[in-house]
């Protein structure tokens, strides 16, 4: 198994969106913002290959909308996602399978891009079959007034007019070390890769933990559906991983790509921090 994890860019969120119900006094001196209240998050895509298959986590925003839409995210920096893919040696062709942990826009946007010279839109990577959940599939689809910014129609319409598109109904291994739990409180649907790899078991924490100033039970983003599930898989995950000594992989923290955990007076806290190559 060859694993690679790049940053396609950096954007900005809401710092009291990001941290949710917990005050700025607070989750500001674990996770500075800017005068605007504005945070910085990275957009980490995982490629897992394995038994001849070269599987990509989740694609960022992509480039389909308009100025008016990346307005307000403020992308920058980061190597992009086909070019941190070309780096890694792997063209669009090469991949053989998309997981998307999700459907909103910052994890799948960049699966779909416009045809050039005219309308419509096609995908990134022709030769991949796509990966969602059933529920979160159905979900998006149907769509809901929480999310609408979230779900949008060009990011994920085209991968299931194309054909390729496979829905997973239960949590599995999907391939040879790398399998999906299945969690319904951020969005009802979101799927977290566990990779086993050599002797570690790595675990790529998507929105389920965005960031590692959200690994206290209740420090959750606004943005969850129903922040009492998150609550209730968050702790699940973090029971396991701190008995079994998982490797935590953050997509989105700016500062921290991976740690190990430790329990503390305070509950289960981080006890190593490093970076993805120090695991390879």
């Amino acid at each position: 198994m060859k694993l690679h994890l790049f940053n396609i860019a950096n954007f900005k969120v809401d710092g009291g969106a990001l941290f949710g119900v917990i005050p700025k006094a607070l989750w500001s001196r674990a996770y500075p913002s800017d005068e605007n209240n504005l945070v910085v998050l990275t957009l980490r895509s995982l490629v897992v290959e394995t038994d001849g298959r070269v599987i990509l986590v989740d694609s960022g925003w992509g480039d389909k909308q308009d100025e008016k839409f990346f307005r307000y995210i403020y992308q920058h920096n980061g190597e992009g996602l086909v070019n941190g893919l070309k780096v890694r040696g792997y063209n669009p062709g090469d991949i053989t399978d998309v997981v998307l942990t999700h459907l909103h826009a910052d994890h799948c946007g960049g699966c779909v891009k416009k045809k050039p010279e005219s309308t419509g839109f096609e995908l990134v990577f022709p030769e991949a079959e796509y990966h969602v959940s059933r529920s979160q599939w159905e979900w998006a689809s149907k769509n809901n007034l929480r999310e609408e910014d979230a779900f949008l129609e060009e990011n994920y319409l085209p991968i299931g007019q194309s054909g390729r598109l496979n829905l997973v109904d239960e949590e599995d291994e999907l391939f040879p070390g790398f399998s999906v739990r299945i969690c319904y409180g951020h969005t009802p649907g979101m799927m977290i890769p566990v990779i086993k790899y050599k002797d570690k078991t790595l675990v790529y924490t998507g929105d389920l933990i965005p960031t590692v100033a959200h690994l206290p039970l209740i420090w959750n983003m606004s943005y969850d559906i129903e922040s009492l599930k998150t609550i209730e898989e968050k702790k699940k995950l973090l029971d396991e991983a701190l008995e079994n000594n998982y490797t935590l992989v953050f997509q989105h923290d700016v500062h921290i790509e991976c740690c190990t955990l430790r329990m503390t007076p305070k509950g289960i806290r981080v006890n190593e921090k490093f970076n993805f190559s120090e695991i390879i």
